[in-house]
């Protein structure tokens, strides 16, 4: 049965959940995902699972290629037989462990993957242009790699107005109705600006944006620009997510830890993380 709407909705909160802590469902998350839902907020979670994919690969004999682009942005390329494992994983395998999770708690949530329902339309990628190993750019073929260009909003909102918790993997499909790679970070970035959330958590392994060895509290979106040079390439996907949501209407922007006690909530009260904002 769903969550019954509350008379207050307080907040709807996109959550971006890192592969990196899906060896295991954390129940740190799990249990306060409830807690959220129980203060009256409306939730719609997008997950990762990079390191799945590729442990299944693995186990498959398809060998993973990744590359990097002049920005440093780090990307799996995406053939058609990894496109193929990249849709069983992501899904299946981890969209429906964490919907297993997830119900144990009585939560009503619902998986989800961009295929349905035309929820998430992209771009199929047409070339790359990469860094090879001499450190030269390249131009090679896109494969199945895709951004997302739109997001079918109103079917995320017919959930959560009926009390339901979306929960999305990065599968998108192309304009020619073929399945996609797209970016989880940015994928919920494109999610909490279609809906106008008023937070966007990503969740990670580490406490935040460092810098010189320290968790930088908070930051502006002018000073991210600043210290984009600075930014570690595990982070600099999530804080052009971070750019792209704040600039499609989003309230504000956590980058935090998923494996602390209560992080979401400890994301929403400020405690720990990085916060981005306009200003």
């Amino acid at each position: 049965m769903p969550r019954l709407p509350s008379d207050v909705i307080n907040m709807l909160i996109v959550v971006k959940v890192g592969g990196s802590i899906l060896k295991e469902v954390p129940p740190e998350i799990v249990s306060d995902i409830k807690k959220v839902l129980d203060e009256g907020n409306q939730l719609v979670l997008v997950h990762g699972g990079g390191k799945g994919v590729t442990a299944v690969a693995s186990k498959l004999g398809k060998e993973q290629k990744f590359v990097y682009s002049p920005q440093g942005f780090r990307s799996r390329y995406t053939d058609k037989e990894t496109m193929e494992i990249f849709t069983m994983v992501m899904a299946g395998k981890i969209n429906k462990s964490l919907v297993s999770a997830l119900q144990k708690q009585e939560i009503p949530i619902v998986g989800l993957s961009g295929l349905d329902g035309f929820l998430l339309r992209a771009e199929r990628k047409k070339r790359l242009i990469i860094v090879n190993e001499q450190g030269r750019k390249q131009v090679i073929d896109g494969g199945y790699t895709g951004k997302v260009k739109e997001v079918n909003a109103s079917l995320l909102k017919l959930l959560v107005d009926n009390g339901y918790v979306p929960l999305v993997s990065p599968v998108a499909v192309s304009e020619e109705y073929e399945p996609l790679n797209v970016d989880a970070d940015r994928t919920a970035a494109n999610i909490a600006g279609a809906l106008k959330a008023d937070k966007l958590v990503l969740l990670t392994d580490v406490d935040g944006l460092m810098f010189n060895d320290k968790v930088v509290p908070q930051l502006s979106i002018d000073d991210v620009d600043e210290k984009l040079k600075k930014i570690g390439g595990g982070m600099i996907t999530k804080v052009f997510a971070a750019k792209e949501a704040l600039k499609d209407g989003v309230g504000e922007v956590v980058i935090c830890s998923g494996v602390r006690a209560s992080p979401i909530s400890s994301a929403l009260k400020h405690e720990g993380g990085t916060v981005i904002s306009r200003e």
